[in-house]
């Protein structure tokens, strides 16, 4: 009971919506990867079930190559709500705790988590029309990575560099402490919650932009990187583990950067 009422503050019809949207938007995506992978190998998809269904096939045997605008922007928008959602559960959890004990009824929280997500689904588009353009450069495989060596070394070292940047550390101070985050910014209500919602989105956003962008260096597709992106920022809003986690994960992808970018360069014999 104490762990359900830990994952459950109250409101525990929202939280089992939200728990199932998460879990809804990883299967998608897991369709979406498999579909691809069987059209890359000349095995598309295809199910007698009416319209609908085949609508929905006809997304998942889409590539990251060659998905359209509306494609790509679905994509993102799950992954943000797969990947996302859950490393703002601290948050939202707090945020419960507060409205619970105001008496204040579900929807402030569903207003802040609407919020929040309507900030990544802004990224979603921006994002969703980014890799549109590289696919349109043929700088990207079937599986969302990008071709372009220097492109995967500007990305890693951007990630790397802006890991160690006051902005960041700014970000994820408030992402690290929500309950100062909540008292510093309060407005009462569903408004109020819309409000903190929006502007905790854009926070999330300030902080871990640059590390969602990787996703082109590992596949846009790649749900291994999804889920490890999914673990590691969760991880640094954690205060105690983040503190330890920022710098060497800078380190790494700076040196990982560096790596690509020179390696190409290298004499190197078969």
């Amino acid at each position: 009971m104490d762990t359900v009422a830990r994952l459950m503050p109250g409101h525990r019809a929202l939280w089992l919506t939200f728990y199932a949207a998460i879990l809804a938007a990883w299967a998608v995506l897991f369709a979406m990867q498999a579909g691809a992978l069987r059209e890359t190998a000349g095995l598309p998809l295809t199910a007698p079930f009416g319209q609908p269904l085949e609508a929905f096939l006809s997304l998942c045997s889409a590539t990251a190559a060659t998905a359209g605008f509306k494609a790509a922007v679905l994509m993102w928008a799950l992954m943000a709500l797969a990947m996302m959602a859950p490393t703002a559960f601290p948050a939202f959890r707090t945020y419960a705790q507060l409205t619970q004990t105001a008496d204040a009824g579900g929807l402030p929280l569903a207003a802040l988590v609407g919020g929040y997500l309507a900030v990544w689904l802004g990224f979603s588009v921006l994002a969703g029309a980014l890799q549109v353009w590289l696919a349109g450069q043929t700088l990207l495989d079937p599986s969302g990575k990008s071709v372009s060596s220097s492109l995967n070394a500007a990305l890693l070292l951007l990630a790397g560099a802006y890991q160690f940047s006051r902005l960041k550390q700014a970000y994820l101070s408030s992402c690290q402490n929500p309950l100062t985050f909540f008292f510093s910014h309060w407005r009462p209500g569903a408004q109020g919650g819309l409000s903190l919602g929006l502007r905790l989105g854009a926070v999330c956003l300030g902080c871990c932009w640059a590390l969602m962008l990787l996703a082109f260096v590992a596949g846009t597709m790649n749900l291994a990187f999804m889920g490890l992106a999914m673990v590691l920022m969760t991880l640094e809003k954690l205060p105690d583990i983040g503190a330890k986690l920022t710098a060497p994960l800078g380190v790494f992808l700076i040196l990982a950067g560096l790596v690509v970018l020179v390696l190409p360069l290298l004499p190197i014999t078969i």
